[in-house]
């Protein structure tokens, strides 16, 4: 006899009802199970079985559902990462990952997954003579007024070794306007003072001079420090030291850009970057490579010859190496097609706009009510702060956020996670941060959301 929802609504299940719930070894044996084993692993698909048994003994399901129950259970991947289509409009989100990676990276981030001549001379069968030459080369042609480069594994970890290895039981002059916050209470001068550096603060909040840094200078400094404050702005009675005058005090001059501009961008003119930086003077450029140069996430240094390869031979750099995969999804970044965010912060707003009439009128004709608004978008990821470019969304109802974030489709992995934003009670789903390839997905993940929410 089949036992039914109805028929457990009376009480928690008796003996019987127990003894009728699929053994796991029987579960183990379902195709889809077999299946998942082989994509997940064994022990998440037990765990996917032992929730749906559970589920059963609660009375929640029957017996009889069990076996559907644990396979829409089934994880798409052994990892607990979900892929988010960002439709924010914050095309650098942290939150989100930060830059996406450009299909050229992709690939050779696949290609890089097994083993590879990541320090092996294929042509003499020995050891090669430096590791990770080809991002090396890469970023010398993208900067090439820098006498060398080099990669950490990020921007954080560039200032660390910067400040150990010509700072260590010195001074480092920098502005008190200067002193940043990123986030999550990551503090700059406490990075800055755990490598045993001493800070030498000068000029005030809002106002330093030249002269400030030239009066603080002293036998015991080990360089100046001019700091990009790339997620605020200070507006005002300003003003601060260019890079040009600091480089003219003759005293070591490290510039931390940030958000990882190589040269300049006509839509970001505020935008600090390391071709200009070096060719104002500057003797090291450090900065991010997973915000607008849109690569992994990775520490730029980019400078003078002898300086650089003072910080990549200290034996800190060992333990802030990158991994052969930041090589190659770096490598193809720099060297390969133009990246997906600075792909989005160049789209024409009318090639938005039009995308955003196709997606409503294709999601009209599933019976699903939206409409295409104009917006702005945001550069984010610490750059370009109070920046904004022209953009285009698709609204839709607010209570769609839920069901596009985490609907059961999206669980099961049938969806794609879309992650907006709320303004005036409506969804903004912005397309300036959706790739165009992206948009018949983020039609099916819609068409499922609301389907589920009617």
């Amino acid at each position: 006899m089949v036992t039914t929802v109805d028929d457990l609504a009376r009480g928690a299940p008796d003996a019987a009802v127990l003894r009728k719930i699929p053994r796991t070894d029987q579960l183990l044996a379902d195709p889809r199970m077999r299946a998942a084993e082989q994509r997940v692993g064994r022990d998440l698909v037990k765990a996917a079985i032992a929730r749906a048994q559970a589920r059963a003994r609660s009375a929640e399901i029957t017996p009889d559902q069990v076996a559907d129950a644990a396979a829409a259970e089934l994880p798409a991947t052994a990892a607990s990462l979900t892929p988010v289509i960002n439709a924010t409009g914050v095309l650098v989100h942290t939150n989100l990952g930060r830059a996406p990676l450009s299909q050229a990276a992709r690939d050779a981030l696949l290609a890089a997954s097994g083993t590879c001549d990541v320090e092996f001379d294929l042509e003499t069968g020995a050891r090669a003579a430096r590791r990770g030459q080809g991002v090396i080369d890469a970023l010398s042609r993208a900067v090439p007024n820098a006498q060398a480069a080099g990669v950490v594994n990020n921007n954080a970890a560039a200032l660390v070794l910067a400040a150990t290895a010509l700072a260590a039981d010195r001074e480092i002059v920098i502005s008190r306007g200067e002193l940043i916050e990123i986030g999550d209470r990551f503090r700059l001068p406490d990075l800055l003072e755990s490598t045993g550096a001493r800070l030498r603060e000068v000029g005030t909040t809002n106002r330093t001079s030249v002269e400030d840094y030239a009066q603080a200078v002293t036998g015991h400094t080990g360089f100046i420090l001019k700091v990009h404050p790339s997620n605020y702005r200070v507006e005002g009675f300003t003003s601060q030291a260019s890079v040009a005058e600091l480089a003219a005090l003759n005293v070591t001059l490290v510039h931390d850009i940030g958000s990882g501009l190589l040269a300049p961008h006509p839509l970001l003119p505020g935008e600090p970057d390391a071709a200009t930086s070096l060719r104002d003077g500057a003797n090291l450029v450090t900065a991010s490579g997973d915000k607008l140069l849109g690569g992994p996430q990775a520490g730029l240094l980019f400078g003078d010859e002898p300086l650089v390869r003072r910080l990549l031979r200290h034996p800190l750099a060992r333990a802030l190496r990158v991994d052969k995969l930041t090589l190659a999804a770096l490598e193809a970044t720099v060297a390969g097609p133009l990246p997906p965010v600075p792909s989005s912060l160049a789209a024409d707003r009318a090639d938005l706009c039009d995308r955003a009439e196709r997606i409503v009128a294709a999601l009209g004709a599933l019976g699903v009510s939206a409409s295409a608004v104009t917006t702005r978008a945001a550069i984010g990821g610490g750059g370009a702060p109070g920046v904004t470019v022209p953009s285009a969304a698709v609204a839709l109802p607010g209570e769609l956020a839920l069901p596009l974030r985490h609907g059961a489709a999206v669980r099961r992995g049938e969806a794609a996670a879309v992650v907006g934003r709320i303004e005036r009670g409506s969804l903004l789903l912005d397309l300036r941060s959706v790739a165009p390839q992206d948009d018949e997905r983020l039609i099916a993940a819609i068409e499922r959301a609301a389907a589920s929410h009617a």
